[in-house]
């Protein structure tokens, strides 16, 4: 296997800058994340698990890339490429891109549901390959970049960022124009999961105005491989698999739904990896001043449009709440004043103004999500919500990729004893939980599938990643 080569052994060997870590039990942890990627690799790609999850995903294939780049930087590439493959003519890179090997009743929403290449036709969908038509944060741009710097000789030889290039520019160009649905510079969701947190006490209220498909009508696979109380209730379903036909039967028209949302996660990712692509275009030898200059706007319009001062949090925006979103006329909407780690993670932006980290900072090591003192990793909902669930998917439960968003925003702002706090956290619960998709973040058990992607990839990205080298 590819990781008990040289490359990992002196990766893990350069982490322990921590005296306090033991080793002998990382090298252990290591050698089982590896081998989780290891069953998840279906030849080309990640599937997130093998049971519950068993085609490839956006973003959980961008995480899974900057792991990989320690145990393979050629795997890390060919599954960024291979999800560039399935990118759609207008630019989207879809949420789920289909094995045809999978049999359709192995997960819901199946490719007979969303009819990519005759519903997506008008908008460039792919004709070889099955895939969703709503999309994920875009985290790919920043993922590029850090497998490209994780084996610069390799990438260049293979002409590994000349190839994705393109794609990830188009990527982010639908997203700041098809998706600039408020006219204020942020690009919205039409759908929560295509902001990533699919079930965040975010959605109820926008959500609250959509009229659910039956639950008669739809068979859920997902209730397979997890108990009811863990996963989405029937009624969210039902409203998650309207919005969807909605837009498909709209032929994945954007702008004229009932939800849209501008999130502070999804876009302070966009502006991260815009950083990063302004990077690549560097490399390329292309001028990235335009790039970085967009972020920094991007950033802007997320502290003018998302920041409250008052909460010292960044909240969603619903832009159908009373507003006049999609008309072009840049409708104002109403911010979403549910305390969720997405209004933590814009801390990964490097011009983020410092009155605001230090806020954020606070609201982090304060009683709504307790950093520091009260739980072992960051939740994704308020500790204090009368919506908190410590084991109900994205209503509380803390996940490996906000908690390694945020571990990367503390150590770039210079909260380095936070992040090495929360780094040493996360590798404990990792190890303990056998990887498992989502824990309970005051004791961390194990919840959701075990073995899953994104955490085993991260994993090793916090123990082979020095506090320099990741930037």
């Amino acid at each position: 296997m590819e990781h008990t080569t040289e490359r990992s052994r002196t990766t893990v060997h350069a982490a322990q800058h921590d005296p306090r870590r033991d080793p002998v039990r990382d090298r252990a942890l290591w050698d089982r994340a590896a081998r989780v990627l290891d069953a998840n690799w279906t030849g080309a790609s990640t599937v997130p698990s093998r049971t519950l999850y068993p085609h490839q995903w956006s973003w959980d294939s961008a995480f899974v890339a900057i792991g990989l780049r320690h145990v393979s930087p050629l795997r890390a590439q060919l599954e960024l490429e291979t999800l560039l493959s399935a990118q759609w003519g207008d630019g989207r890179i879809p949420h789920i891109v289909f094995n045809p090997a999978i049999p359709l009743d192995a997960y819901f929403p199946s490719p007979d549901f969303w009819r990519s290449s005759t519903a997506g036709r008008a908008a460039g969908a792919p004709t070889a390959v099955q895939t969703s038509g709503i999309v994920q944060p875009p985290v790919h741009a920043l993922a590029a970049w850090l497998v490209h710097r994780a084996d610069p000789a390799l990438s260049r030889s293979r002409g590994f960022l000349p190839r994705v290039y393109p794609g990830l520019a188009a990527w982010h160009r639908y997203l700041l124009h098809r998706r600039d649905l408020g006219g204020a510079g942020l690009a919205s969701v039409v759908h929560p999961w295509e902001q990533g947190m699919d079930n965040s006490p975010c959605w109820d209220g926008p959500l609250s105005r959509v009229a659910p498909t039956a639950a008669r009508s739809f068979r859920r696979a997902d209730l397979e491989h997890g108990t009811a109380d863990d996963r989405p209730t029937d009624l969210d379903y039902g409203r998650y698999v309207r919005l969807a036909t909605d837009y498909r039967d709209g032929r994945y028209a954007d702008g004229d739904g009932e939800f849209a949302v501008e999130d502070p996660s999804f876009n302070a990712l966009l502006a991260a990896s815009e950083h990063a692509l302004a990077r690549i275009a560097c490399e390329l030898g292309a001028v990235g001043t335009a790039r970085h200059a967009r972020a920094e706007r991007l950033t802007a319009a997320l502290v003018d449009r998302l920041w409250d001062p008052a909460a010292g949090m960044f909240f969603c925006r619903d832009l159908r709440d009373g507003g006049d979103a999609g008309d072009g006329g840049g409708g104002k909407g109403g911010l979403v004043e549910e305390y969720a780690v997405s209004g933590l993670v814009p801390l990964i932006l490097p011009t983020l103004p410092r009155d605001v980290v230090t806020a954020l900072v606070r609201t982090a090591r304060g009683p709504h999500f307790g950093l520091g003192g009260r739980v072992r990793l960051a939740p994704s909902y308020d500790l204090l919500g009368s919506a908190f669930d410590p084991h109900r998917y994205w209503r509380g439960p803390a996940w490996f990729n906000t908690n390694w968003l945020l571990e990367r925003g503390f150590r770039l702002h210079g909260e380095h004893a936070q992040a090495a706090r929360l780094r040493a956290a996360m590798l404990d619960v990792a190890g303990a939980s056998d990887f498992a998709e989502y824990v309970d973040p005051y004791t961390g058990a194990g919840c959701g599938a075990r073995g899953f992607g994104w955490t085993a990839a991260l994993t090793l990205d916090l123990l082979g990643t020095g506090e320099a080298s990741s930037r």
